[in-house]
């Protein structure tokens, strides 16, 4: 069978790629790109650890097929931290401890950016009903959760600091 060639955009930056018309997204991510944070767990997309972004909704990378991103944008866990800079999620994980293995790490931080860039005010209760697509084999969610509440504080706070000096800076400019 002959190779597709897929052009897309993957964590803002143009990608090409060959696969196999019934290569799955997670492979072709993995193999052909070399994007190896996006981990497979269960590859019946039962269990989030492959979870990204494409246009913008969270999807199970491994029931998607590679071909379908043709022309579509991508966010991997490669794509959540700005350059150097980890996004608050990812710093709440690492404060919190919340991890163990890693393997389904990346999942739960790419849900939870989806989530919190929809509600940046999620109640507990919210915030356990959208991550309940991810599964941990190690560990409780507690930790996870309060790292997500967490990281969804901090992110309110400095939207406020951003929108108090935007609105001190048009008082100076009038």
């Amino acid at each position: 069978m002959a190779k597709v060639r897929v052009e897309t955009t993957v964590n803002g930056e143009p990608a090409e790629f060959l696969c196999e018309p019934h290569e799955s997204l997670l492979a072709a991510l993995r193999d052909a790109l070399g994007l190896t944070g996006t981990k497979e767990g269960c590859t019946t997309g039962d269990c989030g650890a492959c979870s990204v972004i494409l246009n913008g909704r969270l999807v199970p990378s491994c029931l998607v097929l590679a071909p379908e991103v043709q022309g579509q944008t991508i966010t991997t866990i490669e794509g959540i931290a700005d350059g150097e800079r980890l996004h608050p999620v990812q710093q709440k994980f690492l404060e919190h401890a919340a991890l163990q293995c890693g393997v389904c790490t990346p999942g739960f931080i790419v849900a939870a950016k989806v989530l919190l860039d929809a509600n940046p005010s999620p109640t507990e209760e919210e915030t356990r009903y959208w991550l309940a697509g991810n599964l941990c084999r190690c560990t409780g969610y507690d930790k996870i959760i309060r790292a997500v509440l967490d990281a969804a504080a901090q992110m309110r706070e400095a939207s406020a600091q951003t929108r108090e000096a935007s609105a001190q800076m048009t008082e100076v400019s009038v």
